[in-house]
């Protein structure tokens, strides 16, 4: 009997492409998404240190890993990240397609006043 992979597995093979060609830096750092069921969350990593600079979750502030909690996550990342000093980054949608609440969570940190 042939088995179907799990989808998790699937994701990290297809993150791990991703990954190959992205990079962040001092000056631009990467903006992860990792997406659970019941929470979304953001991290802006320096790859050159191996630090992470900024995060953000639905964790944080209480709101659901819905839509909303992603646009909200986005804001604070953007927030953040300014605060920090950084207006651009390199996206990493983490193997995750680019729809529903990762879609969101990028809007919400385009509009918030991030470039990427």
């Amino acid at each position: 009997m042939i088995t179907k992979p799990d989808k998790n597995a699937v994701r990290k093979k297809r993150h791990a492409r991703v990954r190959k060609n992205l990079f962040g830096t001092a000056e631009r750092p990467r903006l992860n998404v990792y997406r659970s069921n019941k929470h979304i969350y953001a991290q802006l990593i320096d790859d050159v240190n191996g630090t992470t600079v900024a995060s953000a979750s639905t964790k944080n502030n209480d709101a659901s890993g819905n839509v909303e909690g992603a646009k909200q996550v986005g804001e604070m990342i953007a927030k953040h990240a300014q605060d920090k000093g950084y207006k651009s980054v390199v996206f990493d949608r983490g193997g995750y397609l680019y729809h529903g609440r990762v879609k969101a969570l990028a809007d919400a940190a385009r509009e918030a006043g991030l470039e990427f």
